[in-house]
C-alpha cells in the first residue's frame, strides 16, 4: 500500500471515530510492555500522559503494532519507547528523525512516530527536525516541551522560559525560547499542532489527526516537569503545576490573560497549520521512475 493510500486509509478511520469516545473504550495495557514497569518517570511528570494519548489516537485508527513503528532519542522522552508493545527504536541523543527518516524510506509501509524532547529536537536535533519539515516526509514527531533536559542534571533548554533556574542558569535564563511550531511550520511541516497533557482528550485527538495527515506532522506537547524544574523555580505541587496550564497556553476560544503565565506568550492550540502537498516518498518514486523509465 502507497503513503497515500495508507494515510487516506487513517484519514477515513478517524472520521470514523466519535469525537466524544470516552477513553473507557480503550485500554492502555493492551500497548504497553508490563514487563517494564514500574516507569521510572517523576510523580505528576506530563509525559506518561502524553503516552497516554498517543496509545489512544493509535487504537483508535486501529493501527496494527506489527505496522507500527516509534522512535525515540535521548532523555526522559526517550524513554517511553521502552514502554510501547510495538517496534520500537531508542536511538542516540538528537538522532530520532534522522533514524526515522532512515527507517520510513526503508519502509514505507509503517506508521513511523517519533517521540522527542525540547533538547534532543531542537538542539542537538534541530537540523534534523528543520530538514525532515522541508522534505515533508511521511511520519509524526511528538516534541514533549518540559522548558529542560531533565534527565541529564536539569540545564538549560531551548525553550526555557525567560528568568527560569536551571542548573545552567543559577541566576535566571536570559537567551529567549524557540517557537517549536513556528519553527516547524517555517521548515515546511505540512501539520503544526500544539496542545497541554491537562486536555487528554484534545491532545489525543490532535496526535490522531496529525498521524492520519499525509506528510511531515509535527505536534508539540506542553508537559511539566515537576521535580527538576518545578522545584528550583517554586512552581507549586504536581497538581499546580497541571492546572497552571490553563492559564499559558491559551485555546483560540479563550482570549483571556493572566498577570503571570506559567509560560509567556499566551500560546494557541490545536491545529495551528495544516496543507496538503507532495510527500518526500511518494514524489521521489515518481521522479525515479520517470528519469529511469521504470
Amino acid at each position: 500500500m502507497s503513503d497515500v493510500a495508507m494515510s487516506l486509509n487513517l484519514k477515513e478511520k478517524a472520521a470514523q471515530k466519535p469525537a466524544a469516545m470516552t477513553a473507557g473504550e480503550f485500554e492502555i495495557r493492551d500497548y504497553l510492555r508490563l514487563d517494564q514497569f514500574p516507569h521510572f518517570l517523576c510523580p505528576g511528570c506530563g509525559h506518561g500522559i502524553a503516552l497516554r494519548a498517543l496509545l489512544w489516537a493509535i487504537h483508535d485508527l486501529d493501527i496494527e503494532k506489527d505496522q507500527l513503528a516509534v522512535v525515540s532519542g535521548i532523555g526522559c522522552s526517550g524513554r517511553l519507547t521502552a514502554y510501547i508493545d510495538a517496534n520500537t527504536y531508542h536511538t542516540t541523543h538528537g538522532r530520532p528523525i534522522a533514524f526515522a527518516t532512515g527507517l520510513k524510506l526503508a519502509r514505507p509501509d509503517l506508521h513511523v512516530i517519533v517521540i522527542t524532547g525540547d533538547g534532543d529536537c531542537l538542539a542537538i536535533g534541530g537540523n534534523h527536525l528543520i530538514h525532515a519539515a522541508r522534505r515533508n516526509l511521511d511520519m509524526t514527531v511528538m516534541m514533549l516541551n518540559n522548558e529542560v533536559y531533565g534527565m541529564t542534571g536539569g540545564q538549560v533548554s531551548p525553550t526555557t522560559s525567560i528568568d527560569r533556574f536551571t542548573t545552567t542558569t543559577p541566576m535566571g535564563n536570559q537567551e529567549p525560547g524557540f517557537d517549536a511550531c513556528a519553527l516547524a511550520k517555517g521548515a515546511g511541516a505540512s501539520f503544526v499542532g500544539r496542545e497541554v497533557t491537562l486536555q487528554t482528550t484534545a491532545l489525543k485527538n490532535l496526535l490522531q489527526e496529525g498521524i492520519a495527515h499525509t506528510g511531515f506532522s509535527f505536534v508539540e506537547v506542553i508537559s511539566d516537569c515537576t521535580e527538576i524544574y518545578g522545584r528550583k523555580n517554586e512552581l507549586g505541587s504536581s497538581p499546580e503545576m497541571v492546572l497552571s496550564q490553563k492559564r499559558s497556553v491559551l485555546p483560540k476560544f479563550d482570549g483571556s490573560t493572566v498577570d503571570k503565565p506559567f509560560r509567556a506568550g499566551n500560546w494557541e492550540t490545536g491545529i495551528l497549520s495544516q496543507e496538503e502537498r507532495p510527500e518526500y516518498y511518494e514524489a521521489y518514486r515518481e521522479h525515479c521512475h520517470r528519469v529511469l523509465g521504470k
